[in-house]
């Protein structure tokens, strides 16, 4: 019985032994040997553990590759992207549409090699890497106390006198210029040659970062036109030394801006700026066409405005009113010269940037009283400024002026074209042509050199406000005509300028120059240092049915 069951269990354990094998082959049949694909797995993780041990510098067994048996297929660690070695072929059909990974690219020779510094340092060299070019120290004021100007580094904490929000930066500067100028002019019917000079000195106190009190002083000359000076030659030359001494203040004022001295006051931050000055300022409008003067008054200034209704990406508006000091042609007393002294002005001007230009415009009105008090007078200007087809640059610019000027002759009209031709040097070659048309008896709003509408059309309409030195008839009284020109600047270290100018008259009423006059001007610059600039003008000027006019003068001058 025993032994008759122990038999039987020996049969059955064959028997499920069996059936079990023939299940496994049959299954390795069907799935491709995963049982061989993970003793594979097994056998290269051993692999990568040995090389890692190896790199470590332990023992490490020598691996020998496996020898690939039939219907086997040999398939490395899995990963995304991972390559099959072998003859290629993935397990699955999801391996075999898988994309190759693809190969790290060496970046070998991508960069550039560090800079190697040599021992001996060439300065010259280190700046030629930014073109040649270096930091420009200007000359430094004459004096300077408290906060510099235009200099870096640490500053020392300041003082909250005016707020927290308005900091304390005291700061006082004495800075200008004086020109040195040997002329021989014949202008006018005077034969004069002679060296004068003139002392330009800027005071400026600076209180905080948008308050400031300044002042201008011109103490060689009196007035606008005469200048200390010594007249040795020439028929007209008086052959003597004359000191034009005035320490008065040509410009005395106090500017700042209401919205930091509110956040300063309050310790809120204001949210709008409101800058203003009040007392004898300059007032400087269309490149100094239009005004040229230290007008004793106030201004203020919204800046910053837009508006996309009507395009206006930037405009600011400015308010001005002067209540003496008021230089305009109208204001003539008994003895022939301009009465700065009476005269109330009022008026607005704006900048625009629109319409892909930039427009400036303004609106003036003067009032004259006590001698003048039959004056009244409305002056306005327009101009527009852009660049065409990258071609030419041009300003257009409008003058008028209508109203009572005393005399019967206050109205006038003024068109002119400054055009400048963009060539292959844009930055040094500058073609230039200017043209004007003049209606009338058009004027300035105010000049305090007692210069005309036409100042800025050439060299030869402008003088030198030092020496008397001439220049073609700059009212546009009834009159047309222009400068042509070439301005060259080298390398951006000296300026040479050849000019050709006329007025023609069109109308004879007593208004204006009565013949043609023709002139011919050159002009040459060129710093000697940072401090020193050397200038030489000459100009000839043919007036029909008068005598001809002509000057030649050089100037040294040096800026501190």
């Amino acid at each position: 019985m025993t032994s008759a069951v122990k038999g039987n269990l020996r049969s059955y354990a064959g028997t499920a032994t069996a059936i079990a094998a023939l299940i496994a082959g049959g299954n390795l049949m069907i799935s491709g040997s995963p049982a061989e694909t993970i003793l594979s797995e097994e056998r290269n993780d051993a692999r990568e553990r040995d090389d890692v041990e190896g790199a470590s510098g332990k023992e490490t067994s020598e691996w020998k590759p496996e020898i690939k048996r039939h219907n086997e297929t040999i398939v490395p660690k899995q990963y995304l992207g991972a390559d099959v070695p072998g003859d290629g072929k993935a397990n699955t059909p999801a391996e075999a549409n898988a994309k190759p990974r693809k190969k790290k690219t060496s970046t070998k020779g991508a960069f550039r090699p560090d800079p190697q510094y040599n021992k001996k340092y060439d300065a010259k060299r280190q700046a030629d890497i930014y073109g040649g070019k270096t930091a420009v120290e200007p000359p430094r004021p004459l004096l300077e106390i408290g906060r510099e100007q235009y200099t870096s580094g640490i500053y020392d904490e300041s003082s909250t006198l005016f707020g927290k929000l308005n900091p304390l930066l005291p700061g006082l500067s004495v800075y200008g210029d004086w020109r040195t100028a040997i002329a021989y002019n014949k202008n006018n019917g005077k034969d004069i040659a002679q060296v004068a000079t003139r002392l330009n000195l800027d005071v400026d106190f600076k209180i905080t970062a948008t308050e400031r009190i300044h002042a201008f002083f011109t103490p060689f000359q009196d007035g606008n036109a005469k200048f200390t000076r010594f007249e040795f030659g020439g028929n007209d030359g008086d052959q003597k030394f004359t000191d034009e001494i005035d320490l008065d203040p040509q410009t005395l004022f106090f500017e700042g801006d209401v919205g930091s001295i509110y956040s300063g006051v309050t310790g809120k931050y204001a949210g709008f700026d409101l800058p203003f000055t009040v007392g004898l300022f300059p007032l400087f409008l269309q490149n100094g066409i239009w005004a040229n003067d230290a007008i004793l008054g106030g201004a203020v200034t919204i800046p910053a405005q837009n508006s996309p209704t009507l395009g206006l990406s930037n405009y600011d508006l400015t308010f001005f009113a002067a209540f003496d000091n008021v230089d305009n042609a109208s204001l003539i007393d008994r003895n022939g010269k301009v009465d700065n002294h009476a005269a109330n002005l009022f008026g607005v001007t704006t900048f625009i940037d629109a319409y892909g230009g930039y427009i400036e415009a303004g609106y003036g009105f003067l009032q004259g009283n006590g001698s003048q008090e039959a004056v009244e007078q409305h002056f306005l200007t327009a101009a527009y400024s852009r660049r065409y087809a990258n071609t030419i640059s041009n300003s257009t610019r409008l003058f008028a002026n209508f109203g009572d000027d005393g005399r019967g002759s206050g109205d006038g009209f003024a068109f002119i074209s400054e055009n400048s031709l963009i060539s292959p040097l844009p930055s040094t070659l500058l073609p230039y042509a200017n043209f004007f048309v003049g209606v009338g008896s058009p004027e300035p709003l105010v000049d305090g050199n007692n210069a005309g509408i036409l100042k800025n059309v050439g060299i030869n309409f402008e003088t030198d406000a030092l020496t008397g030195y001439p220049k073609l008839d700059d009212t546009a009284s009834n009159t047309f005509g222009g400068a042509l020109g070439v301005e060259y600047l080298f390398n951006l270290d000296q300026q040479i300028v050849f000019e050709v100018a006329t007025v023609q008259p069109f109308e004879n009423d007593g208004i204006g120059v009565r013949d043609p006059q023709y002139g011919f001007g050159v002009r040459y610059q060129i710093p000697l240092d940072r401090a020193w600039l050397f200038r030489a003008d000459a100009t000839y000027q043919i007036q029909e049915g008068g005598e001809d006019n002509f000057g030649f003068r050089t100037e040294l001058r040096r800026k501190f």
